[in-house]
């Protein structure tokens, strides 16, 4: 299955001098398959592997000094095999589980630029030191709907998609395609599965999957206790789990401000939660949407307040997961919490295109559920479950700080008016435009 972030990493290869790369990301969103078997094999002589959680041995590499030629040739005398890391590619993976092979790129980077080395983990964001500035970071999030299409859609679906076709034929074809997309998510070994279950009953494609989500999240649930540190693995878990708590009780609304409590207790300010937030949010398994209860002005970035946000789930097919959602996902006006799915689904998209803070605007009871920072000014985007584009909100909104130009995303295929564009919900690729 291909992955966009492919792209970035072939650039890599021909910068003339170039910084190791770090790759970052939630557990199971295809880290080391990217590395290893789309980049590396696809791209280099040889690809030479560390896996410090399968080989956590492997760290006696690093327990003398950092200097790369030393433990290059170390490496060669592990895996006896020659290496030449100016031609093949060494994947350090689980990096996070040997911290002097992180500090180890520090020096790679000033002492031996031209070689090939990536590393990867998934708590790379819970580490205490860091080498900043001596690394090309790049994070993986799970599976967008673009890279659903492009591992389940034929060749027509992919072209329409590309050129984001909006007539009503190729609606027949990519809204089933994103309904499947929010039941099986982005999680590679989800997709893979549903791919290789397409000859089975729906019922039985759907058990299939949902063991795999079901699997995933334990596993999380698991790191929770191996990784908290300092933070209270069971408070991590109440917080995780609370995310989709506080979604159920939205249904078909937007999702409101996520609030502190009753999820654990005895706590009940922001104080109390933000180291276990921070740890979530390091880890990828969440990510949050300041609301901005004012008008928006650029940049959002200095109108927004540390404990007035969303919290959305790291992915959409594990969220109808811990939602429980069994019903049939091809006719979304069946579809419970239609409204909270829609716009995690939304939240996801961007960050995998590039955006690194989301904003959403709320006063009394209008609210958009995402607002962008753009060249163009700030931008209102709506968005709606189901075909009907008549939105209070956004007029409300219009008669307050008349936007220079307005979106809407909605269950049907749209169109262009004079200061508003309305896309169906699966071109929310097309807000790349305004993050770049």
């Amino acid at each position: 299955m291909q992955r966009l972030l492919l792209k970035q990493l072939e650039d890599w290869i021909g910068l003339s001098s170039r910084k190791p790369i770090l790759l970052d990301g939630a557990r199971q969103s295809g880290k080391s398959y990217l590395l290893k078997e789309l980049f590396g094999k696809g791209h280099f002589p040889k690809v030479h592997v560390i896996d410090f959680l399968k080989t956590p041995k492997a760290s006696v590499l690093f327990d003398e000094n950092l200097e790369p030629e030393r433990w290059v040739n170390d490496l060669s005398l592990l895996l006896n095999t020659a290496v030449n890391p100016s031609e093949d590619l060494i994947i350090l993976d689980e990096v996070g589980e040997c911290p002097r092979a992180v500090q180890a790129l520090k020096f790679i980077a000033e002492e031996q630029p031209s070689w090939f080395v990536c590393a990867s983990g998934s708590n790379i964001g819970l580490l205490d030191h860091f080498p900043v500035g001596k690394v090309h970071g790049l994070t993986l999030r799970p599976m967008n709907f673009e890279e659903f299409i492009m591992a389940l859609g034929s060749e027509q679906q992919q072209a329409a998609y590309q050129l984001m076709d909006r007539r009503e034929l190729v609606h027949r074809q990519l809204w089933p395609l994103l309904m499947d997309y929010f039941y099986v998510g982005g999680m590679p070994e989800a997709v893979a599965c549903w791919k290789r279950a397409q000859g089975d009953s729906l019922i039985e494609r759907r058990r299939r999957v949902r063991k795999v989500q079901q699997d995933i999240l334990q596993g999380y649930e698991r790191d929770f206790g191996k990784y908290a540190g300092k933070v209270n693995a069971l408070h991590i878990n109440q917080v995780f789990s609370s995310v989709v708590g506080q979604l159920q009780k939205n249904i078909d609304g937007s999702v409101r401000r996520y609030t502190f409590n009753q999820v654990i207790e005895k706590k009940k300010s922001y104080r109390d939660f933000s180291n276990i937030i921070d740890w979530l949010e390091k880890t990828h398994l969440v990510s949050k949407s300041y609301v901005i209860n004012q008008k928006p002005q650029s940049p959002l970035r200095m109108q927004r307040k540390e404990s007035f946000f969303k919290l959305f789930y790291v992915d959409v097919g594990l969220l109808c997961c811990q939602l429980g959602i069994s019903e049939s996902v091809l006719a979304m006006k069946d579809m419970m919490y239609k409204g909270p799915i829609v716009e995690n689904f939304v939240q996801n998209e961007l960050l995998s295109y590039g955006l690194r803070e989301s904003y959403s605007w709320h006063e009394n009871t209008a609210e958009i559920e995402f607002v962008l920072d753009t060249a163009a000014g700030i931008v209102p985007i709506e968005v709606k479950a189901g075909k009907n584009t008549q939105a209070k909100s956004l007029k409300s909104y219009n008669s307050r700080y008349a936007p220079p130009i307005t979106m809407k995303l909605i269950g049907a295929v749209g169109g262009n008016y004079t200061h508003q564009r309305v896309l169906p919900l699966y071109y929310t690729k097309a807000l790349v435009e305004f993050i770049e």
